[in-house]
């Protein structure tokens, strides 16, 4: 089976949001996930982060932390994806390649139709987000 890594932003804002964007093309057409994309030969994970989020969204992050690494077995292939608690230093979150986009409050997340490995992601950062708030 072919394997795709790939690294996603988990962006937030001062208010715990969490951003997603709709998948406008492919297989999985119409699906919300985290935004991110491949890494290329010779690059960091953070810099993949930086040039996806750059050419997709037209937009500067801060890439903080890891957050996780989720491994999930699609019919065709194994995803390998690479989580980071990231925030926009700047840029206008410009749609170029999904459908559409939300900023998600911590009890919205499960309010739209999350691919299955991101929502595999959902439960960590409303762990992480307790932690960092000092409520676990």
């Amino acid at each position: 089976m072919k394997t795709i890594e790939v690294v996603a932003a988990i962006m937030t804002d001062g208010e715990q949001r969490i951003f997603a964007t709709q998948r406008g093309y492919g297989e999985f057409k119409d699906m919300w996930e985290f935004p991110g994309g491949k890494v290329e030969a010779g690059e960091s994970r953070e810099d993949a982060l930086r040039r996806e989020i750059r050419e997709e969204l037209d937009t500067e992050i801060d890439v903080e932390e890891h957050l996780c690494t989720v491994d999930y077995d699609y019919p065709s292939f194994h995803l390998t994806m690479h989580c980071y608690m990231c925030s926009v230093v700047s840029g206008g979150l410009v749609l170029k390649e999904h459908e559409a986009a939300r900023w998600l409050a911590p009890e919205e997340l499960d309010s739209v139709d999350w691919l299955p490995a991101d929502l595999e992601i959902l439960p960590k950062i409303v762990r992480f987000n307790r932690m960092k708030a000092g409520l676990d």
